[in-house]
């Protein structure tokens, strides 16, 4: 599987990186870093956010060829060692970007810090659904997405109450490639680390939204069990009110939930 190039934003305060701790922060299919600029701005402060891009979508190139959800995973590390060679970080993801979180914690745990993997799960849809989405997306373009992607990103009411944030998520479905979004929908379909969960051992919180349908809070719950039944250490928590994009529709629980996890994690290391 070829590794594709990925792209990034600085979310946090233009400053030289490596004076506070680095927290990568992954997106959901479909959407862009702006799924993260509230959250961002609330840990901003203290810790520099990089948001990464998956291929097609926002500032990353499109995708040529099939990718799988270790190869974006090994992307990430490279992107992280373009900006901050060697250096360890805190890691939270939506969806796709959390399947890539839980990849990094099985292959690159000597990396990271923390993770925090959000609306997501080791194993997410059928592949029969994925493939069929891809071919629809491939024929029809991303656009033909957004009625349904609406429906499942947000709880009912956001949308009203948030307009201008909901559009700009939307429109960045509408400007992905095609192509792009397609080779993520065939990674999400081979993409089952149920087996490997044990091998996670950096602390993990799991973050489900309580309206999510896509990944439920049954399957945080599952990735958390996974985790600690070999010894890690992982917490599964529901937030009330929210469906499948955490960071956009409860972003200051989300902060807090990260802060806390990553304040804990960063103790910790010191204390060994």
């Amino acid at each position: 599987m070829a590794k594709p190039a990925l792209k990034a934003a600085l979310l946090s305060p233009q400053r030289p990186l490596g004076d506070h701790p680095l927290i990568v922060a992954g997106p959901s299919l479909g959407t862009s870093t702006i799924l993260w600029n509230r959250v961002a701005s609330l840990l901003g402060n203290d810790y520099d956010v990089v948001a990464w891009d998956l291929p097609g979508h926002g500032v990353s190139p499109a995708a040529g060829e099939g990718f799988d959800v270790a190869a974006l995973a090994d992307a990430v590390v490279d992107l992280v060692d373009s900006i901050a060679p060697g250096e360890n970080f805190h890691y939270a993801g939506v969806s796709l970007g959390g399947a890539v979180g839980l990849q990094l914690g099985i292959k690159h745990g000597e990396r990271l810090k923390s993770l925090s993997v959000q609306n997501s799960g080791a194993k997410i849809g059928t592949p029969e659904g994925w493939l069929e989405r891809a071919e629809t997306v491939r024929t029809q373009g991303t656009p033909v997405m957004i009625l349904g992607s609406a429906q499942r990103w947000f709880a009912p009411g956001f949308m009203d109450r948030e307009p201008e944030f909901s559009s700009r998520l939307l429109h960045a479905l509408r400007d992905a490639d095609r192509f792009s979004y397609a080779f993520c929908c065939e990674a999400l379909a081979a993409f089952d680390v149920r087996e490997e969960l044990g091998s996670i051992t950096v602390p993990t919180q799991v973050i489900a939204g309580a309206l999510d349908g896509v990944a439920t809070p049954a399957m945080a719950e599952e990735v958390a069990a996974g985790i600690t039944a070999a010894g890690g250490t992982a917490t599964a928590v529901t937030v009330e009110g929210v469906s499948h994009l955490a960071p956009a529709e409860a972003p200051a629980h989300v902060a807090d939930l990260m802060r806390s996890l990553a304040t804990w994690a960063e103790s910790r290391q010191a204390a060994k």
